[in-house]
């Protein structure tokens, strides 16, 4: 008997082992089917979504292709404009934005910061060359400080009216600003030029022998300045954004600066008189619409045609604006009770003489200085 009871226990045990490895053949193939549909999912989704992947990658090259959406960003230091309205350089800025808008089919964003809002004004060269900003409509000679050469575009009478101004583009003086330009790390795309008028508190300034001894005066450019400072001026610098305040407190006597600057900030409310450079003026700015040389070689070849494309169908109006600037600016005075008045001929080649000492200061401290003002003659002279 325990003989038997042996047998069927060890029957028994033998009974539940196979049942055990049965079950727990189950457990492992039920789980072998879940990894299974779980790697099939995955792949699969790999697969379909390979497809997606596929068509995100082929998307990914297309947009590394030029197909991504590219953000730039345009600084300048004027009020804020539309394409119609406001100052003549804030509406090129974003005329030019909208043309890249459109020509690359959305694919360019330029987002422009009017009024010094993300960098300021004079800092604008070095954010370019250091990647903070890409683009900018900038006056040129405020790097002058760092490239030297910039100054020759606001020399003091070495341009006397948008003619020769808008000459300079296909003259050798146009091309030697040029290549300056992009050797230092920007390259023009729109050449723009500005007429400085004179505005002062008291009796206006036509020629030289008005500026009175002393006479507390603002105006751009360290040559400029330079050649006031030898008639007897004192000369205040500033931002063309503080003359308002400087004039209204008696900080300042008389300030030069663009007539579309007169405009903008209201110079009207606080000069009694203001000479237009409807005629002749011994104070042109230089002032492209430039862009980052690290930014243009980012761009592919096709997208660096769309931008020499925008741009030369923008440079009509970049020369027409600013003149018509000049001849709203003087109207506008007039119908504030302003005195007009202009630099005839005469009154001109008197600033062209007290200047001609700061242009053989410029040729001999500067590399290439004499060739600049030889250049920049040559188109006075044609």
């Amino acid at each position: 008997m325990p003989k038997k009871w042996l047998l069927m226990l060890a029957a028994s045990v033998l009974l539940l082992g196979m049942l055990a490895g049965c079950g727990g053949g189950e457990e492992t193939n039920s789980s072998g089917q879940d990894n299974a549909a779980n790697n099939a999912q995955e792949n699969g989704g790999e697969n379909a979504s390979g497809s997606e992947n596929g068509s995100d990658e082929s998307g990914n090259d297309e947009e590394a292709a030029g197909g991504e959406t590219i953000s730039l960003t345009l600084s300048h230091q004027w009020p804020q404009a539309t394409e119609d309205e406001g100052d003549f350089r804030g509406q090129l800025a974003v005329k030019f934005a909208n043309a890249i808008n459109e020509k690359s089919d959305g694919q360019i964003e330029i987002d422009i910061y009017p009024a010094s809002s993300l960098v300021g004004a004079t800092e604008q060269y070095d954010a370019m060359l250091s990647g903070g900003l890409d683009m900018s409509v900038y006056p040129l000679d405020y790097a002058g400080g760092q490239v030297p050469q910039f100054s020759a575009t606001l020399m003091p009478a070495l341009v006397r009216n948008h003619e020769e101004a808008a000459a300079w583009e296909n003259a050798e003086i146009g091309q030697k600003i040029r290549e300056i330009a992009e050797e230092n790390g920007i390259k023009i795309l729109v050449w723009v030029w500005n007429a400085g008028g004179i505005g002062t508190k008291g009796d206006p300034i036509i020629s030289p022998e008005d500026i009175a001894s002393g006479m507390k005066t603002r105006a751009a450019g360290a040559r400029v300045e330079a050649m006031l400072a030898s008639q007897g001026a004192g000369i205040q610098s500033m931002p063309s954004s503080e003359i308002y305040s400087a004039m209204q407190t008696g900080v300042l006597d008389a300030a030069i600066t663009s007539a579309s600057s007169f405009s903008s900030y209201k110079l009207h409310e606080q000069v009694s008189s203001y000479t237009s450079p409807t005629e002749n003026t011994f104070w042109f700015m230089f002032e492209p619409l430039v862009i980052s040389m690290n930014t243009w070689e980012s761009l592919t070849p096709e997208q660096q045609a769309l931008f020499e494309e925008a741009a030369a169908e923008l440079q009509e109006f970049a020369y027409t604006a600013s003149a018509e600037d000049d001849a709203r600016v003087e109207e506008e005075f007039k119908e504030n009770g302003v005195d007009v008045y202009h630099i005839d001929d005469a009154a001109y080649e008197k600033w062209v003489e007290v200047s001609k000492p700061i242009w053989e200061e410029f040729a001999s401290e500067v590399e290439g200085g004499q060739e600049l003002i030889d250049l920049a003659q040559q188109v006075s002279a044609e």
